[in-house]
């Protein structure tokens, strides 16, 4: 019989840049990781025809976002330097990577996203930050392993 799959068995690891390299750690406190694929549509009605057709030509994919701020995580700090600098451009970009851990191979996506810092400071009980991630370049499919319980990752490519 199937089962359903739990939204705690996608996990997202957020690409921390150290010096030269990127660490990815696991996005930790975030109570929303929603993706939208906003699909760009091609709608025309033909006058032969009684009815409009609609195909799908594109997709511009976001990543909705939002965290309840925790001390000494790394992703927390790397986005809030983000929020709190306004950054832009490159410097606004970041890698993540998703992966489904009810798959058996671990298999993966990686893609670039240009980090859209939306809002701060809602709640009560925690100080909160919201955004959003939009995309900034290709899929890239593979699999992911963890040689420390899944708190950081690395991407295998295939």
């Amino acid at each position: 019989m199937s089962e359903i799959v739990k939204r705690y068995k996608k996990l997202a690891f957020y690409g921390v840049p150290e010096g030269d390299t990127v660490v990815f750690y696991r996005m930790k406190g975030f109570d929303d990781i929603s993706t939208s694929k906003n699909p760009r549509e091609y709608s025309r009605q033909y006058v032969d025809e009684e009815f409009e057709q609609t195909d799908v030509v594109g997709y511009n994919p976001s990543i909705s976002f939002g965290f309840d701020r925790f001390s000494d995580d790394l992703v927390h700090e790397d986005l809030i330097r983000i929020f709190d600098n306004e950054k832009v451009g490159a410097d606004a970009v970041r890698t993540i990577i998703m992966v489904d851990m009810a798959d058996e191979t671990k298999s993966a996506v990686k893609r670039d996203f240009a980090v859209i810092a939306e809002n701060e400071g809602s709640g009560v009980e925690a100080y909160k930050y919201s955004g959003s991630f939009r995309v900034k370049g290709e899929k890239v499919f593979g699999t992911a392993s963890s040689d420390d319980d899944w708190q950081t990752c690395t991407f295998l490519e295939g």
